[in-house]
């Protein structure tokens, strides 16, 4: 598949993802306000019918007082001969309405008749049904004017005397209590709950025992009295601290869509990331299949060709041909067993079946005898190799053979990165930190980018750099340095500047005394 194919499938559900993460988030946003505004309503409509009680409460007393203290009057003004029934009522309400409710009735004496009529006017004989009929409904109209007007004073009486009492007398908090829960209920809210009452001026007249106003939660509030005068108000707070947890589980369900959402767009993108790495491997695979041919061609050929010279009867073969036709087979043999070996110890350190041989080593005296022998090959090229070994002390715990190759590789690496317009030099130093020694390999070579300084401890990963098309190598040569470095718990880095050289510096910890 090609590489711009997969960047546009990828940037195609990438989109899908996000505007599917996008609509979830919207609509679960959308459900929360609606949650919250079917809340408050149902809240503000509790707190107005449990205000609305206190009044119809405070009415009915009112009411029930006044009914006792008329029936007493009546009492004490039966005391004339007959009897009579007289009721007494009680004021009741039943699904907010008010009405009486006969308690008891009492006997009392009846008037004595007067046989003459007492001197009241006797009625006319010659008044017609039609008239009396006439004159009953002007009785009981102006009855019915009379009463309303007296029901308004009471009313009056009523809420004056009550509006001049304090707030805490004027509520029963636990009958209120009572009447909040029930109107909670009955509108689908069984969150608990706290609530206070204050009145106008900020003064708390009453507070529940468990009172707690969380900033996580949510508080109405709600008048009392609010046809009294401003002064005569209270104020009804109440706080539900479980309000957030309670819009979260409304719409639990959704957010765990999102969820699964957002875990299908990470999987996505490690999806991406994995797919990108595996494209680079591949290149990465076919460069090392390509460097390993055109290494392993040379050798191949060249002991081919003179394994033919050795067998071709017609080309005449002096000893000293044959020494040189022999000489050249070992070391392209040689060279072969090397690059195999050096495959293989990739392979056996990433299986991890390698073990170190460690021991105290004098790292100085190693890395003297790796110049000693390395110092001809750069005098080949017309270079320079200086060294520094200023480290004292400098044994370190190492596998000496394995550590021998980190500095002969480092070397190497130097010379085939060199610059053909300048003269090469090399440069070797050692010294000491608390705990520590320290080596750095310097050179003026190409150089990196620092870009390609990330990636040069990479399995297979060789830098391009351009018009240097012959330096051979598989990429391998760093990774095992990076690999020994690792397992010995030291460490290694690179300084580079692109066409100023390369130096590697490495930490190798030392033993305590």
């Amino acid at each position: 598949m090609k590489k711009s194919t997969i960047w546009i499938i990828a940037a195609i559900m990438a989109v899908s993802f996000a505007g599917l993460l996008l609509l979830q988030m919207y609509y679960i946003n959308d459900m929360v306000s609606m949650r919250r505004e079917q809340f408050e309503e149902s809240v503000r409509r509790s707190l107005y019918e449990a205000a609305h009680r206190l009044e119809v409460y405070e009415t009915m007393d009112y009411l029930q007082r006044d009914a006792i203290q008329m029936e007493r009057a009546k009492l004490m003004d039966s005391t004339a001969v007959g009897q009579g029934i007289s009721h007494s009522y009680q004021i009741q309400m039943r699904d907010g309405q008010i009405s009486a409710v006969e308690v008891h009735s009492i006997t009392m004496p009846e008037k004595p008749t007067l046989r003459n009529n007492g001197g009241l006017p006797k009625p006319k004989l010659e008044t017609t049904i039609p008239q009396a009929s006439q004159s009953l409904q002007d009785i009981i109209r102006k009855r019915y004017a009379n009463q309303r007007a007296v029901m308004d004073e009471v009313i009056y009486n009523i809420l004056y005397t009550a509006s001049n009492k304090p707030l805490e007398q004027r509520i029963n908090f636990r009958v209120l209590d009572r009447d909040l829960q029930t109107e909670l209920n009955n509108n689908g809210i069984t969150l608990p709950y706290h609530f206070s009452v204050s009145t106008a001026d900020g003064r708390v007249v009453y507070k529940c025992s468990d009172y707690t106003e969380a900033p996580q939660g949510m508080s109405y509030t709600q008048i009392l009295f609010q046809n009294d005068s401003p002064s005569k108000m209270g104020v009804l707070k109440i706080h539900f601290p479980g309000a957030n947890r309670y819009f979260f589980r409304s719409v639990r369900f959704v957010a765990l869509s999102a969820l699964f959402t957002v875990i299908l767009i990470i999987t996505f993108v490690f999806s991406l990331v994995v797919l990108y790495r595996q494209r680079h491997l591949s290149e990465v695979k076919n460069d090392f299949i390509n460097n390993m041919t055109h290494e392993l061609k040379t050798p191949i050929s060249t002991i081919s060709l003179a394994a033919q010279m050795l067998g071709d009867g017609s080309v005449a073969k002096s000893p000293q041909m044959s020494n040189h036709i022999i000489s050249t087979i070992t070391d392209e043999s040689k060279r072969l067993r090397f690059l195999v070996e050096k495959v293989l110890q990739i392979s056996l350190f990433d299986s991890q079946t390698a073990t170190l041989k460690l021991r105290e080593i004098d790292a100085n005296g190693v890395i003297k005898s790796v110049l000693h022998s390395f110092a001809l090959k750069v005098q080949s090229y017309g270079g320079t190799l200086t060294a520094e070994l200023d480290a004292n002390p400098s044994e370190i715990v190492a596998d000496e053979m394995h550590f021998t190759n980190v500095i002969y590789n480092l070397l190497d690496n130097a010379v085939k990165y060199r610059r053909d317009d300048v003269e090469m030099h090399l440069s070797v130093r050692t010294w000491n930190e608390p705990g520590k020694f320290l080596v750095s390999i310097k050179d003026n070579g190409i150089g990196m980018k620092k870009e390609d300084v990330k990636h040069i401890f990479d399995k297979f990963y060789r830098v391009h750099t351009g018009n240097k098309h012959d330096v051979k190598g598989f990429g391998l040569g760093l990774a095992y340095v990076k690999k020994v470095i690792t397992d010995h718990k030291a460490s290694i880095r690179a300084e580079s500047e692109l066409g100023s050289g390369t130096t590697f510096i490495m930490a190798w910890p030392q033993p305590k005394e």
